[in-house]
């Protein structure tokens, strides 16, 4: 299979991918290397790691040893498998890696399903190893943007966030300040910008909402996500979580007038007095 070379804006990087290419290509006991993420899509620059999917055959999968593999890429500094089971190293010039090792038969199998949350606009490119054809065929079916489905999409954020918001207000009137900060950072602001982006149309980085957020979504947008961050203290996270609660609010209002979504208003009045800190009983 012969592909025009894919240049991005960092040539470090794709030096690496032409190298795991060659590597990929002596090392018989893998059928297919798949990329994804950044370089996939164009947007890759020097800060931008390698992410890829080794697919080694079935039978070899407990003698291959991945890490050595790596290592002839550059050599590693840190590998280790992460907390969500893929392998995580760090290269001698600080560019990380994630690479999934995967049992071709399955693995292969599995890509299609991607469908909706994984875009490889170029199939061919991302693909850097196939020796039996079935890796390409399975990411061209990736290839087309396929956007999420408005109206129950929508519907299920405004559930999250009206259950991760009350767990946040229960959690603040507790007086635990420090895990209250997570759950506002880390669980209730992503989902408000999945919904935000669903309603601007920019759902091109849903998987990771917060990416390239400046220039995605209208100041106006971004300058309301910031107002709902704070600092972990109890003084100014407080107010931070009442105004995160406006803008879900806001934003549910908004897809319930576009696509008629469901919005339990007493439930909702009822969390704002628990943030506001009055009884609910």
């Amino acid at each position: 299979m012969s592909v025009r070379p894919v240049s991005s804006a960092s040539p470090a990087l794709d030096d690496r991918i032409a190298r795991l290419r060659r590597l990929a290509e002596s090392e018989p006991r893998l059928e297919g290397v798949l990329l994804y993420g950044s370089w996939t899509v164009g947007e890759a620059d020097a800060h931008s790691d390698i992410e890829a999917y080794l697919y080694v055959e079935d039978k070899h999968l407990d003698d291959f040893d991945a890490r050595a593999f790596l290592g002839q890429l550059a050599p590693l500094e840190l590998a280790y498998t992460n907390m969500y089971g893929i392998l995580a190293v760090v290269f001698d010039d600080l560019m990380r890696g994630e690479f999934h090792i995967t049992p071709a038969g399955q693995g292969v199998e599995e890509v299609p399903t991607w469908e909706g949350m994984v875009h490889l606009p170029r199939p061919e490119a991302a693909v850097l190893l196939d020796r039996t054809g079935r890796l390409t065929r399975a990411a061209r079916r990736l290839a087309e943007f396929r956007p999420p489905e408005p109206a129950a999409t929508a519907q299920q954020l405004c559930d999250e966030l009206a259950n991760w918001t009350l767990m946040l207000a229960h959690v603040l009137a507790r007086g635990e300040v420090a895990r209250a900060h997570t759950l506002l950072h880390a669980v209730v602001g992503p989902l408000q910008l999945k919904l935000c982006r669903l309603l601007r149309g920019s759902t091109a980085h849903w998987l990771t909402p917060s990416r390239a957020l400046e220039k995605d979504l209208p100041a106006a947008d971004v300058d309301r996500y910031t107002a709902t961050t704070a600092a972990a203290r109890e003084d100014e996270l407080r107010p931070a979580a009442r105004d995160s609660w406006r803008w879900s609010r806001e934003l549910g209002a908004e897809a319930a007038g576009r696509w008629g979504i469901r919005v339990p208003e007493e439930l909702h009045e009822r969390i704002a007095d628990l943030l506001a800190g009055h009884r609910t009983d």
